[in-house]
């Protein structure tokens, strides 16, 4: 159980969504919000305040009847409910729900307490809201997404529950739960915010963090694979380059394969002084997909750990408006809605897994062309040349994918479009950048399980299974659990799948 209180760190969120750890609402909170919520209920009595007495947007010049002020959070709420595409996977959306109750718990934000408790609940007991990929523009916060969360709040829209999609109304019937009643701003608080599209950029990072890990064991495995020299994962080479990711690449790799029988140092071959040919029948040192992982990879762990400090910050702020500050009795407007933080680390996210991705498109590719390993047959094909076509197709398959992530790569950051009559004349589309990331991600995936049944086709046809390291090995034997061996051509596409599954829920 996970009690909300003070700073929650990413790996406290991580637990809530991917181990499915219960959360609580400590007593500090409940009293932090009641005060915020008591506050803003006195302190906006006779001023003006943005969303609790005005319109929004750019109607805020316009003044709102004291009887009609709920009936406003009410309707910004439903007209808002307006996404389209595809709905957000679950797991994203309840991402989303507990960054945003994060959020409001910190008392910023002058909502009632039994909207923290409906949060809470809806977090519990697994009750994930339709929630769609298009809506938002990412500056006044993801409005149109989180007015779908504020939506199922009021007991309207739909949610997912246990596997499907039903309304509200029946769900909240079936746990016993009662919608919340709009008190002064619940509407605009919870609509006013970065939470989903750092919700799915947590999934993001959970998932591309996953990705680096296979990339370094599947890097190590194609090293064993070609009885490469150890000299370009040395701490002695390494360090003398200051980059810490560069660095913990080529600690992981001389880890993974610190009892691998196959890795070779140049000294006892290159540098024995009995080489006397004139052309070397040996490669003196690799193709650069092999030789430089340290140095592609390096950067790629240090976005991500960058990514996830700047996820871990936003959802432990305030990022609505105004900003109600209690201790100093003052309402502050401004734009803490912007999300321009996450919209650029989804950008380098998205940037740093497609190279990812093109790593292992060449590693692959290093495999399958038997011109430049001279030590496997043509697409690692175990059957009869010509006849039966090993892992030719699959081939098509990364290199089409390899290429979307590629174009999907260019930046959502610097694609702000002026809305909402010009008041929202710059904007993050940080959403937008998320939901391409997770696209991005997913795509790589589905490369490394092709890379993978391809290390694994080769380990077999060199009979290496014994001489490659205990994490290789380890690795070989559960994808072989998957993937038989194969000399005749199979049906691939359920093998890539079942092998992309594993990837990703290991």
């Amino acid at each position: 159980m996970k009690t909300i209180n003070e700073y929650l760190s990413l790996a406290e969120f991580e637990a809530v969504i991917f181990e499915n750890q219960k959360i609580e609402i400590s007593d500090a909170v409940l009293r932090r919000v009641k005060r915020s919520f008591n506050f803003l209920n006195e302190f906006s009595r006779n001023k003006v305040i943005y969303g609790v007495n005005t319109g929004f947007g750019p109607m805020a010049q316009y003044r709102i009847k004291d009887e009609d002020r709920l009936q406003l959070q009410y309707n910004l709420i439903r007209s808002h409910s307006s996404g389209t595409g595809k709905p957000i996977e679950p797991q994203a959306v309840k991402a989303a729900i507990l960054a945003r109750l994060n959020t409001l718990s910190l008392g910023y934000s002058g909502v009632h307490p039994s909207l923290i408790h409906l949060m809470k609940e809806l977090i519990n007991r697994d009750i994930t809201p339709l929630i769609f990929e298009h809506g938002g523009v990412g500056a006044s916060g993801d409005l149109v997404q989180l007015a779908h969360l504020a939506l199922v709040l009021i007991g309207e829209g739909e949610v997912f529950y246990k596997g499907e999609r039903k309304s509200t109304k029946e769900v909240f019937e079936i746990e016993g739960l009662e919608p919340i009643n709009v008190e002064i701003r619940e509407g605009l608080a919870l609509m006013n915010g970065t939470s989903v599209m750092t919700g799915i950029g947590v999934v993001n990072v959970h998932k591309a963090s996953k990705l680096v890990d296979w990339s370094l064991k599947l890097s190590c495995a194609i090293n064993e694979i070609v009885r490469a020299y150890d000299d370009h994962m040395s701490a002695e080479l390494n360090n003398t380059k200051l980059h810490k990711g560069q660095r913990e690449v080529a600690q992981r790799m001389r880890e993974n394969l610190q009892d691998s029988k196959l890795i070779r140092k140049r000294e006892d071959h290159l540098y024995s002084g009995e080489n006397t040919e004139d052309i070397f029948k040996e490669k003196v040192q690799e193709y650069y997909s092999l030789r430089c992982v340290p140095q592609i990879v390096g950067p790629i762990l240090e976005t991500i750990q960058n990514t996830a400090s700047i996820l871990e910050d936003e959802f432990n702020s305030a990022n609505d408006n105004p900003i109600i500050d209690v201790a100093n009795r003052h309402v502050y407007h401004g734009g803490n809605f912007h999300g321009d933080y996450i919209a650029l680390e989804m950008d380098k996210l998205k940037i740093a897994v497609t190279k990812l991705t093109m790593l292992a498109e060449r590693q692959l590719n290093y495999l399958l062309n038997s011109k430049i390993n001279e030590i496997l047959p043509p697409f690692v094909n175990l059957g009869t040349l010509g006849f039966n076509f090993g892992m030719q197709g699959v081939q098509f398959t990364a290199t089409s994918t390899t290429a979307e992530s590629q174009m999907l790569s260019n930046p959502m950051y610097i694609h702000s479009i002026p809305n909402n009559n010009d008041n929202q004349d710059i904007v993050s589309m940080g959403t937008n950048a998320a939901v391409i990331a997770s696209k991005v991600i997913e795509n790589a995936f589905e490369v490394l399980a092709i890379e993978l049944i391809t290390i694994v086709q080769a380990i077999d046809f060199l009979g290496q299974q014994q001489e490659v390291s205990s994490i290789t090995k380890q690795l070989y034997d559960e994808i072989r659990a998957i993937v038989p061996v194969f000399q005749e051509d199979q049906v691939m596409y359920p093998y890539v799948q079942k092998v992309k599954d594993y990837l990703i829920h290991k």
